[in-house]
């Protein structure tokens, strides 16, 4: 065997001793990657069974959404399929400008820039802005975008203990005359707890830093109109970068920063995401221009989401479970293994109910959990079906 094939095998290793997933696969209680082969807004089909999702970002129900719909067929027939090019070259659409012309009017801001993904979206800004000698300071229960954008950065990164602001103060004092970017989850995407926006603007000020909340699971949620966090919080001014996605509350793929004008004409300069990936698809650009009038003009649709929001999160309390601090409609359910979480879901999942299933590393062994999250659409009788289950598994596992 020569040289080359004994490094080839050696790469390799990884991957054949990489055997618990395929244990839990044996054991038939494998949640992940399952095909959906047909949706209709709060029901989807799986291996031949309709079953309620309890697990969609789909926060205010608009994936199936008339108007969303007719404005992706439109934008297919009129540009095609694809952009075939980065927004830098051939890419752009106007489609994008105008996307991007809403949304910094949308978040109060001068400027903004759409990127492919939400996940890109993170990783252009973070690694476009903080270059060699700049610190990024991250909260340890950041999403993985974040994390992956400091680490794609020149700069250095410092990670404090999830909401703890004093220990970030110190941190942040410690580097005075360095450049500063401290960003966080606007929502915390496995516990569902909203950060503390107006004690990170302080900090912010105080040290000179550049503050960015990530408002994936915020947009459509919080905010007066549904503009995320710093509305919520009143400080959209203080904010200074605010990112997000479309894959959640509006409904397709993609992501956005939005900011001052220079700090986003930097980025459009600078983002290698950006420039290095093809544009975001028509179809999807004018359905996000769609959810966003529908989520400006139908505001009963965050006014259902909350009753549900409290539907689920009474239910689950009233019978005894363990949601945490969740203040959105993420309703996390600790079930307390990996094994009696895996076992608890996929009696759920036999029973009609498809709920995410969180284990280590993205939390601590003995606290694993199910992720449910409501939706709008979600009717009452749904999210009752969802909550007797809970309650017949709860009691027969012992759960509660």
């Amino acid at each position: 065997m020569d040289t080359q094939t004994l490094q080839h095998v050696a790469l390799f290793d990884k991957c054949k001793n990489f055997t618990k997933a395929r244990e839990v696969q044996a054991a038939g209680l494998y949640p992940y990657f399952k095909p959906i082969s047909k949706a209709e807004d709060t029901v989807v089909m799986i291996e031949g069974k309709s079953r309620v999702m309890m697990g969609s970002n789909n926060y205010l129900g608009l994936t199936h959404h008339p108007r969303v719909l007719e404005a992706a067929k439109r934008a297919l027939e009129q540009f095609g399929s694809g952009c075939t090019g980065s927004r830098f070259l051939n890419g752009t659409l106007d489609l994008h400008e105008q996307l991007e012309c809403r949304l910094s009017q949308f978040f109060g801001k001068e400027a903004a820039l759409v990127f492919s993904t939400g996940y890109q979206a993170n990783l252009g800004l973070i690694s476009g802005l903080v270059g060699r000698g700049d610190i990024v300071f991250l909260d340890k229960l950041d999403h993985a975008s974040i994390v992956d954008g400091a680490k794609m950065s020149f700069g250095e990164t410092e990670r404090f203990n999830h909401g703890d602001l004093e220990q970030l103060d110190r941190l942040l004092q410690r580097r005075a005359d360095r450049g500063k970017m401290i960003i966080v989850d606007g929502v915390y995407s496995m516990e569902g707890n909203v950060a503390d926006v107006p004690g990170l603007v302080r900090l912010a000020q105080k040290h000179g830093a550049a503050l960015a909340v990530d408002d994936a699971h915020s947009v459509g949620v919080l905010g007066p109109k549904g503009d995320g966090t710093a509305a919520h919080f009143g400080v959209v001014d203080d904010v200074d970068l605010i990112v997000g996605t479309f894959s959640k509350s509006l409904a397709s793929i993609g992501g956005f920063v939005v900011g001052s004008e220079s700090v986003i004409h930097y980025l459009k300069h600078n983002s290698r995401p950006l420039i290095f990936t093809a544009a975001l698809p028509p179809a999807n650009t004018a359905g996000v221009l769609a959810a966003l009038d529908v989520m400006i003009n139908e505001p009963e649709r965050r006014e259902r989401l909350w009753e549900n929001t409290r539907r689920l999160q009474q239910g689950c309390r009233d019978l005894g479970f363990d949601i945490g601090p969740t203040q959105t409609p993420i309703v996390p359910v600790l079930i307390g293994t990996l094994e009696q979480t895996f076992l608890f879901w996929r009696r759920l999942y036999d029973a009609g109910v498809f709920t995410n299933p969180v284990v280590p590393p993205a939390v601590p062994p003995d606290q694993c959990r199910l992720r449910t999250s409501v939706m709008a659409t979600h009717s009452a009788e749904q999210i009752d079906f969802a909550l007797e289950h809970f309650a017949t598994l709860g009691k027969e596992m012992g759960v509660i």
